[in-house]
């Protein structure tokens, strides 16, 4: 039903902070959860080179990038209370001490998951100024820690175990850590059903968008730059006369539909995972139309801006549009910065299905005016998931499911697979935000 632009980027910086006291492991029963680690020494992350799937392939440290073989899974062990298996995100096999070997220096590598002691590590909280979620990464069977070779901070050290201690260079930061904690927020729990056709999206997704995490300015980063708000401009691509009450419906209904999504970030009263808000504004700040005279009112509650056409349709000032000013800067803004808007919902007669991606969604202002009590506007909705990175499933459909609102056609309005697949991308781009 619609096409949307693929890409974006995760760009983390670490601060090496010297840590104050060592405090013990926390108390709470493990949970499973996804991160990224990052050494506190000189802020590189735990890699895995070139996502190679090779049994004994030695793991090291690299700039942060927030692809897969940056992210491991932390999986609870069964019947302990404080161990986990840290999968390889990328190729599914474990983190693992070389040949269960004791000694200082032996080879952090990854290896076919097994059940033995030289795969399972305990997160030892280490408290440090100014930084969250730091940890000593305990490896059982020896006691010793995960470090860079020779305490090196250098991008493309390897990994061994050595006796652990509090210096930054022994610790770990762990953005997406999870304490198990009542309320908190929940981590990575997807329902077991739909564990396999998450995994199969999100994998697609690295291999077929072209710029996964270099982009920056998905609906994500719009929210996080405003502070947990996003302003829009309506782009009115018809003839038809505009009433206040018109208009004050139809910026209702985009905010009622806007809220759906947002509504899927929160749970047990509090942003999942970390996420910041558990109300997202969506304020309108401007119009732009072809002729003044269509819109029937004299207040100034939003900026008008006439026969500004780009794409033959009414264009809103760009120097007020993200799209066009991806600094967050707006000097030549008529309304300066607070009237900036993020996106645009483009309203066009005529127009059949949809069109959505960072700029904002396009549909039908015949369709739009039609549903506007409509309890679920399924093709604005389906745009509104393009911004957000979500992608369309036009020549395949993910294993055990069919119908879901991503998948045009097949649901109308947003399922537990949405859901699912809408917080996979919040859990790969959160460190970027630091969260």
């Amino acid at each position: 039903m619609s096409s949307t632009t693929k890409r974006l980027l995760v760009v983390l910086l670490a601060v090496a902070l010297a840590p104050i006291v060592h405090a013990g492991p926390s108390n709470a029963a493990p949970v499973q959860f996804t991160s990224t680690a990052i050494n506190q020494a000189g802020g590189n992350c735990l890699d895995l080179p070139n996502g190679a799937s090779t049994n004994g392939l030695q793991l090291r440290l690299l700039g942060c990038n927030g692809a897969a073989p940056q992210n491991f899974t932390f999986v609870p062990v069964s019947g302990t209370a404080d161990q986990y298996n840290i999968r390889t995100m990328h190729s599914s096999s474990c983190i693992d001490v070389n040949g269960a070997s004791t000694a200082d220096n032996a080879a952090i590598i990854q290896w076919s998951c097994h059940a033995n002691n030289n795969q399972r590590f305990r997160l030892q909280a280490v408290t440090v100024s100014g930084a969250t979620n730091t940890f000593n990464v305990v490896a059982v069977h020896s006691g010793k820690c995960i470090v860079p070779s020779g305490l090196s901070t250098g991008s493309g050290t390897g990994l061994v175990q050595l006796p652990c201690a509090t210096a930054t260079v022994r610790v770990w930061r762990l953005p997406s850590y999870n304490p198990g904690t009542p309320g908190g927020g929940g981590g990575w729990n997807p329902p077991s059903n739909l564990v396999v056709p998450l995994d199969e999206v999100w994998r697609h997704q690295e291999s077929t968008y072209p710029n996964l995490f270099g982009f920056r300015n998905y609906g994500w980063d719009q929210i996080m730059a405003n502070g947990g708000f996003v302003n829009y401009c309506v782009r009115w691509d018809s003839s038809a006369t505009v009433s206040v009450a018109l208009r004050d419906q139809i910026h209702a209904t985009l905010a009622r539909q806007f809220k759906k999504w947002m509504d899927v970030m929160v749970e047990n009263g509090q942003g999942w995972n970390n996420w910041p808000s558990t109300n997202v504004p969506v304020r309108v700040v401007g119009w732009a139309v072809r002729n003044r005279s269509q819109l029937q009112w004299s207040d100034t509650s939003v900026d008008i801006y006439v026969n500004n056409i780009r794409e033959n349709a009414p264009q809103c000032s760009e120097p007020c549009g993200r799209f066009f000013n991806q600094s967050g800067n707006y000097p030549n803004c008529p309304g300066g910065a607070a009237r900036h808007y993020d996106m645009s919902l483009w309203l066009t007669s005529g127009f059949g299905g949809g069109a959505g991606g960072d700029w904002g969604q396009r549909i039908g202002s015949e369709y739009y005016v039609n549903n506007l009590n409509s309890e679920n506007v399924h093709i604005l909705l389906h745009e509104i998931g393009h911004t957000f990175g979500l992608d369309d499933f036009y020549d395949w459909t993910p294993t055990g499911v069919c119908c879901f609102l991503m998948k045009a056609g097949s649901a109308s309005s947003i399922t537990e697979f949405d859901k699912w697949m809408f917080r996979d991308w919040w859990r790969h781009l959160k460190s970027r935000y630091g969260r």
